[in-house]
């Protein structure tokens, strides 16, 4: 079973506008470049020892119709000139042989893509370094532009997805992934 422990991740992100809520979320979808696939949601946990690679590359890996696993960001509405966003944030520490990373998924509505995508960020970090126990040791790094831990985490960063509702009777919706490929 160790051989269904995802081994490449991806990040991607997409607006969709519709006069339907479920047709815009496709259009996110189709947007994204994961419309074509069948969407499992997990739970947050980046995998040890996975890869991310580029969009392009991770939906080469992809066929039209498979299974994929996603940690999805969506949110939607049709209130004129409505902020909605997306977002998934990202924070992987540097000893991978004994901790996974988090990956942790944010819906807000009147927030920046920075913002939201800033907030993901944070939500990351955090669950990674309450799971390591120093919860109290975490910082922003101004300079890096990222959290860290000590010496103890190597990477965070976030993909965030921000739109405003243009029309009345048009739903607006966002999405942002992380693509897990087995």
């Amino acid at each position: 079973m160790n051989d269904f422990v995802p081994k490449k991740v991806f990040f991607t992100r997409g607006v969709g506008r519709s006069s339907s809520q479920l047709q815009s979320f496709e259009e996110a979808l189709r947007d994204a470049g994961i419309a074509q696939f069948n969407l499992v949601s997990i739970s947050s946990i980046f995998p040890p020892y996975a890869e991310v690679v580029p969009r392009e590359e991770g939906l080469k890996m992809l066929s039209p119709g498979q299974i994929i696993f996603t940690v999805l960001a969506r949110n939607s509405s049709d209130e004129l000139n409505r902020m909605v966003s997306s977002a998934i944030g990202l924070a992987i520490p540097r000893d991978r042989s004994r901790w996974g990373g988090y990956l942790s998924e944010h819906h807000s509505f009147g927030e920046t893509e920075n913002m939201a995508g800033r907030y993901a960020e944070k939500l990351a970090a955090e669950m990674l370094a309450s799971t390591m126990g120093m919860k109290d040791k975490l910082v922003w790094d101004e300079e890096k532009e990222e959290y860290s831990l000590e010496d103890k985490i190597l990477k965070t960063s976030h993909i965030a997805s921000n739109a405003v509702v243009l029309r009345n009777g048009e739903w607006t919706t966002t999405v942002a992934a992380a693509v897990l490929i087995v």
